[in-house]
């Protein structure tokens, strides 16, 4: 079969996956604004589903109840779809350039990077503002992404899917070492307790801002090379044969991970494999066009994490749960059953 062949092929079937996608892109959002409305509703005190909807449309500053949906509630929820997506669209994109579906933020060790970044910026500078601590998880995400590109190239045999998640889990382990020796050092492990574990109980209108800069630049970004990502998924020497600039395709792509994840990690800590299991979800359900896949990610990777951090809420009340854990539960098997399925890739 030649590559036109293959081309043919795809455009006969690309009607029926665009209305899969569509079907899905539909549900997807309507559960991700059901799960927002009960987030902000349900708490240490349950209110009405009507209230929360007159505290948005309508809100009265003298009510207590709106000024707990205002300002607490509905930014964490909003954050909570924010970082979510993120993540799920960061770990979409690192396994389509690496065509490795082990790679995620977490599994990769990017966001453990960017935590101790973050931990190093507030131990040294305090004082750090919310940008300050935005670019502090950019350079520690870089970081980390080369550092295990560096570990997985050492080894013989070039750098296979399971010796790259290796590579990032043994960089992450360090890092998350690293963070504690230096919190502990400092006396601040107690305040840096939340990067480890994950959470957005201090999510503020603030921190959504932050998400929505760094958003705006990476999701456009993500949206612009999913073309390119789609056909570079064939194989780089297709991609190189086709025309493709697969150097720049990379470059954005690591910029792409760097601002989403970053941002991410920012806000909400190391909250940890949503960026591996939403995006084998996605292709699973609407195929393997990343023009597709990015958004369905997208809405998917945020309804995951309002949902986990409502149950973190719930599950040990009136005590939080670390939503770290929660997605833990739900991503570690998943992870166990890919690797594995790469066990001959090693």
């Amino acid at each position: 079969m030649t590559l036109g062949d293959v081309n043919e092929e795809y455009k006969e079937g690309q009607p029926k996956r665009m209305g899969r996608a569509a079907i899905v892109l539909f549900l997807a959002i309507v559960g991700l604004i059901v799960s927002l409305g009960w987030s902000v509703a349900l708490g240490a005190a349950d209110i009405d589903i009507s209230t929360v909807w007159n505290a948005v449309v309508a809100f009265d500053p003298l009510n207590t109840n709106h000024q707990v949906i205002q300002e607490l509630r509905l930014p964490r929820a909003v954050g909570a779809a924010l970082v979510g997506g993120f993540l799920a669209v960061s770990g979409a994109v690192m396994q389509g350039l690496t065509r490795n579906p082990l790679a995620s933020p977490s599994v990769m060790g990017v966001t453990h990077g960017a935590a101790f970044s973050l931990i190093v910026a507030l131990v040294f500078f305090p004082e750090i503002s919310n940008v300050g601590m935005m670019i502090a998880s950019f350079i520690g995400a870089g970081m980390a992404v080369l550092l295990v590109i560096a570990v997985g190239s050492f080894s013989s045999g070039g750098l296979t899917p399971v010796k790259l998640a290796l590579a990032g889990v043994a960089i992450g382990g360090m890092l998350s070492s690293l963070s504690t020796a230096i919190s502990l050092h400092f006396q601040v492990a107690k305040q840096m307790s939340f990067w480890y574990a994950g959470g957005l109980a201090n999510t503020s209108w603030t921190s959504v801002k932050v998400l929505v800069i760094a958003g705006v630049v990476g999701m456009i970004l993500a949206v612009a090379i999913s073309k390119s990502m789609t056909v570079l998924s064939l194989g780089e020497d297709i991609s190189k044969g086709l025309g493709q600039n697969t150097m720049l395709i990379k470059s954005l792509g690591v910029i792409v991970v760097f601002l989403l994840s970053g941002a991410a990690v920012s806000v909400a800590g190391t909250v940890g494999f949503i960026g591996l299991v939403i995006p084998h979800i996605t292709r699973f359900l609407i195929g393997s066009d990343y023009r597709l896949i990015i958004p369905v990610s997208a809405i998917l990777g945020g309804w995951l994490l309002v949902v986990a951090d409502t149950g973190a809420r719930l599950v040990n009340a009136p005590y939080e749960t670390p939503v770290g854990a929660i997605t833990a539960f739900i991503g570690v098997p998943f992870f166990l059953y890919l690797a594995r399925g790469q066990r001959g890739s090693m």
